[in-house]
């Protein structure tokens, strides 16, 4: 796989990431900043290292799933693997900009 393949699959599954929301903050889970790392090996398998706002969230074990799911239908994907971690734990310096303005927190 090219740079330039595994860069367009990022960039897909990034646009993917912007669709899912955390049903509880109105933000997508990638401008919250759940999302820790995007992995994509030479065969097109994405491995993915999220987070949660919290242990305790209600959608602790179908956001991941969802994730997944989605992901999946990325064209040239050819495998997902979602892992979650709760190191470090989530707080809201993982805002990005664009969230913490939808937040109204600029």
């Amino acid at each position: 796989m090219t740079t330039e393949e595994r860069h367009a699959i990022e960039k897909d599954v990034i646009t993917v990431l912007r669709t899912i929301y955390d049903p509880e903050i109105p933000v997508n889970i990638y401008e919250l900043g759940l999302i820790y790392e995007i992995a994509i090996s030479d065969e097109a398998n994405v491995i993915i290292l999220m987070t949660l706002t919290s242990p305790n969230c209600p959608v602790a074990e179908s956001l991941p799933e969802e994730v997944k799911e989605q992901v999946a239908l990325v064209k040239n994907v050819r495998s997902v693997d979602v892992n979650l971690t709760f190191e470090p734990p989530w707080d809201d310096t993982m805002l990005s900009d664009e969230a913490k303005l939808e937040l109204g927190l600029l």
